[in-house]
């Protein structure tokens, strides 16, 4: 309710009465009582009722505003509603449309997980099979080899190239992927080592080849000078006089010197061709036997004093020291192992197969 109306409602204002001129004091008459009170009683009445009607026109003015404030915020709220609906439509829809391609997303994510994993086991089983190609290809070169070092120690006794074939089947042996085969090696290098241990029997007969070839230069001893130093009695003088009147030599072709040269050389290289043919048959004393005559016969028939003959006599002396029988070398057990360890792989590979073939065919 506005203050016009509030004006407009209140009772004219009744102006104040001017004041009587001054007048003769007269007697007052006796005041009406009851009157007054029901005067008093009226405007109190008017009062409260004025006051009522400007309390309810305001209350009433509140009321409507408050229901035009209410009615503004139902309709922005039904505005609002109306657009969050409309907003959840559409996102309703969105969300649709992006099941949809998430369906068809995780329908081409499942066909390339499958493509994925067939060429998984495609490359899988084709580095299995290069793979055991190639451990198959140097399991047999190291079977090869460790076969070849035990038959050539067998036969021929040579330490020295069965030790060479053992350590090239190690190193075959080394480049296969599978770590299984890794207790093969340690056999395979405890056999290399007690190969050797016996080296020193096959540096003898290199040895001796050696000096079978020096023999052909080595001096002979003169026989003249020997003679002429050891016997100078009477049957020397004899026997030299009769010398210079009857000759007597050999008729085979050559000179009396050049045969015994010849002779003697031969004989002390068919001495070391016996102690080298005792070294490879593991024949210790048969060497020992063979060296004592070969440096019998280079005392005998060569010069001793040459420093050539003698660095001969020296090397002879230490190979009959250095030579003591020896333990034969039991070769064979990592070529078995390594067949054994080959024999169970091929058998875990032929179960292997069917439970490989059956997890790929019950695979979703």
């Amino acid at each position: 309710m506005s203050q016009d109306d509030l004006a407009s409602d209140r009772p004219p204002a009744v102006p104040p009465a001017a004041p009587a001129p001054a007048a003769r004091p007269a007697p007052a008459p006796a005041p009406r009582r009851g009157g007054a009170l029901a005067l008093a009683l009226l405007l109190a009445l008017l009062a409260l009722g004025l006051a009522g009607y400007v309390g309810w026109r305001q209350w009433q003015q509140m009321q409507g505003s408050a229901s035009d404030n209410l009615d503004q915020r139902v309709g922005h709220l039904e505005d609002t509603l109306g657009t969050l609906g409309d907003e959840r439509n559409s996102l309703r829809q969105r969300l649709g449309d992006a099941e949809q391609v998430n369906r068809s997303l995780r329908e081409e994510l499942l066909g390339q997980s499958e493509r994925l994993r067939n060429l998984e086991d495609a490359v899988a089983k084709l580095s299995e099979k290069s793979l055991s190609g190639h451990d198959a290809m140097l399991l047999d070169e190291t079977e090869t080899l460790l076969r070849m070092g035990q038959q050539r120690y067998q036969l021929f006794h040579d330490a020295q190239g069965a030790a060479a074939a053992y350590g090239l089947a190690d190193q075959a042996l080394a480049a296969v992927n599978d770590g299984a085969f890794s207790g093969v090696r340690q056999s395979i290098a405890a056999e290399r080592e007690a190969l050797q241990q016996s080296l020193p029997r096959t540096r003898a007969i290199d040895t001796l080849q050696q000096l079978r070839g020096a023999m052909e230069t080595l001096p002979l001893r003169r026989e003249d000078t020997a003679s002429a130093n050891t016997d100078t009695g009477a049957w020397a003088r004899i026997r030299h006089a009769l010398g210079s009147v009857v000759n007597v030599q050999r008729d085979n072709g050559a000179p009396l010197a050049v045969a015994d040269a010849r002779f003697a050389r031969e004989l002390a290289a068919l001495d070391l061709a016996q102690a080298q043919a005792a070294l490879l048959a593991a024949d210790i004393d048969g060497a020992h036997a063979a060296i004592a005559r070969a440096q019998a016969s280079l005392a005998a028939r060569f010069d001793t004093a040459d420093p050539a003959v003698a660095h001969v006599q020296a090397q002879l002396a230490s190979l009959a020291g250095a030579l003591k029988p020896a333990t034969p070398v039991q070769l064979g057990a990592a070529l078995a192992e390594l067949r054994n360890l080959r024999a169970v792989h091929a058998l875990q590979a032929v179960d292997a197969t069917p439970a490989r073939a059956a997890s790929a065919g019950h695979r979703p």
